[in-house]
C-alpha cells in the first residue's frame, strides 16, 4: 500500500511535523514573555505544549499500544502544568500592582504564534477527517489557537491604548484556566486508556 493511499501514514507524519513546530516556538514565546513581562504571553506559551501533547499522542495513538498510549498521556498532562502553575505564581504576584507588558514584543511573538498555528492548521486541514476524532481534534486546536492569538495581539493594542496592566492579567488568567483544563483532559483520557488496557489484559479495573 502506497503512502497516497494510507491516511493513517500521513497524518503521522504531519502530527509529528506539527508537534515539533509548536515544541520549538513554545521555547521562542515563553522567553519573550518573560522579557516582555506578559502574563497572557506566558500562559499562552503553555497553549504550545499543549499542542505538543495532543499531536504527539495522536501519532501513539495510531500506533501504540493502550498502555504505552496511557503513560505518554499522563506525562504529557504533567508537562502542561510545569508552565502553567509558573504562570499562575506570576499572575497572583501581579494582582497587587498589574503592570503594563511591552507591547511591541508581545505583538510580533502574537503574530508569530498566528504563523505556526496557521501552518499546522493547512497542514491537518485535508486529514482532519482521515482518522475520525483525532485528525479533527489535532486541527480544531491549531484553528482555535490562532483565535487565542488574535485575542492576545487585541488585548496588547488596548494595553498600548490604556497603559494598564489589567487586560493583560485578566487575559492571562483566561489562558492559564484554558491550560489547566486541557492538562486535566489529557490524564482523563490517559486514566480511560490505562483502564481499557487492564481490561483487555482481564486485569480487575475496580
Amino acid at each position: 500500500m502506497t503512502d497516497t493511499q494510507d491516511p493513517a501514514r500521513r497524518l503521522r507524519r504531519v502530527v509529528l511535523v506539527v508537534a515539533g513546530l509548536n515544541f520549538a516556538y513554545f521555547f521562542v514565546e515563553f522567553t519573550v514573555a518573560l522579557s516582555a513581562g506578559s502574563v497572557s504571553l506566558l500562559a499562552d506559551s503553555v497553549d504550545f505544549l499543549e499542542d505538543t501533547s495532543i499531536n504527539v499522542l495522536i501519532f501513539a495513538a495510531l500506533g501504540w499500544p493502550l498502555a504505552r498510549r496511557a503513560l505518554v498521556g499522563k506525562l504529557m498532562a504533567l508537562i502542561l502544568l510545569g508552565p502553567a502553575a509558573y504562570a499562575t505564581v506570576q499572575a497572583v504576584h501581579r494582582f497587587s500592582h498589574p503592570q503594563a507588558p511591552e507591547v511591541v514584543p508581545l505583538v510580533l511573538a502574537s503574530l508569530g504564534a498566528i504563523v505556526i498555528n496557521g501552518v499546522s492548521a493547512l497542514l491537518l486541514v485535508r486529514l482532519r477527517h482521515s482518522s475520525g476524532s483525532l485528525s479533527r481534534a489535532a486541527f480544531l486546536s491549531a484553528r482555535n489557537d490562532v483565535l487565542v492569538n488574535v485575542a492576545v495581539i487585541a488585548m496588547g493594542v488596548l494595553t498600548a491604548w490604556t497603559g494598564s496592566g489589567w487586560p493583560d492579567l485578566v487575559l492571562g488568567c483566561g489562558i492559564i484556566l484554558l491550560a489547566l483544563h486541557a492538562a486535566w483532559e489529557v490524564w482523563e483520557v490517559s486514566e480511560e486508556e490505562r483502564l481499557a488496557a487492564k481490561a483487555l489484559a482481564g486485569e480487575d479495573v475496580g
